[in-house]
């Protein structure tokens, strides 16, 4: 796919991941669609690519909220013409053990609220917006990709039960739409980053920071803008379907 002048939207673009994505996209002057769920967050990277040759849209809207995902890919198609391509990136964590026991006696478990929470920004919303954007793409007769943002952690980590379940349910998806859609000249694919310097990492200590490095056989966390890359390459590759990526340094040999 030739980017220019191409509508790409992506999910969690305020930061982070997101924003490493929407900067490298930018230098092909495509329209892009910035979601986050508060529009404001979104005035920086705005800025940002739209002085690297991008026409930038922003919007507000819950991914986990079918009303909010069917009136913004409704306004994205009235805004700019078209939907060409999608990255679901928007996430969230809510980390901890499936049973704690201590001492004989059950001290915690994962709280259903832990679960659904993960899953309805996780996997609900990467449903409702690819559902969304399949739609637009087939009755616009537009050849399109949509690109899943899936985990090292899908192939289960531990306290992580919710999110290992969403993340690997995003990288099935991604094949089942690569299946469905390609009649319509639709591609699908997943990527699964592994320890990625953004912000939430930059804050930890730099000893942990250090831990987790050493154990990576690349001796170094990923970059941002190295994922971003990765999603540059699935847009321009025609042939790249059906296939999750492993960015993580040789994490999961």
């Amino acid at each position: 796919m030739d980017l220019n002048g191409k509508t790409i939207v992506i999910t969690g673009a305020a930061r982070g991941l997101g924003a490493a994505m929407a900067r490298r996209l930018a230098r092909h002057k495509p329209k892009l669609a910035l979601v986050d769920m508060k529009k404001d967050d979104l005035a920086a990277i705005t800025a940002e690519c739209t002085a690297l040759g991008a026409t930038v849209y922003g919007y507000a809207a819950n991914v986990a909220k079918e009303a909010d995902v069917t009136a913004l890919f409704s306004q994205i198609v009235a805004d700019t013409g078209a939907v060409h391509g999608l990255v679901n990136n928007a996430g969230i964590t809510r980390d901890g053990l499936f049973i704690k026991f201590k001492e004989g006696k059950v001290e915690a478990k994962m709280s259903l609220d832990q679960w659904q929470a993960v899953m309805d920004v996780n996997l609900t919303g990467v449903f409702l917006c690819a559902r969304e954007a399949a739609e637009k793409m087939i009755v616009g007769g537009n050849p399109g990709v949509i690109i899943n943002i899936s985990s090292i952690s899908r192939s289960g980590n531990a306290g992580q039960t919710n999110y290992s379940a969403a993340k690997a349910g995003v990288e099935a998806m991604a094949v089942v739409w690569a299946k469905e859609l390609a009649r319509y000249g639709i591609r699908a694919a997943s990527i699964a980053p592994g320890f990625i310097n953004t912000e939430m990492v930059q804050a930890m200590k730099p000893e942990a920071r250090e831990k987790i490095a050493a154990g990576i056989p690349a001796k170094r966390l990923g970059e941002p803008d190295e994922i971003a890359q990765t999603v540059e390459f699935i847009f321009q590759n025609d042939y790249v379907s059906g296939r999750c990526f492993e960015i993580d340094g040789g994490l999961r040999l």
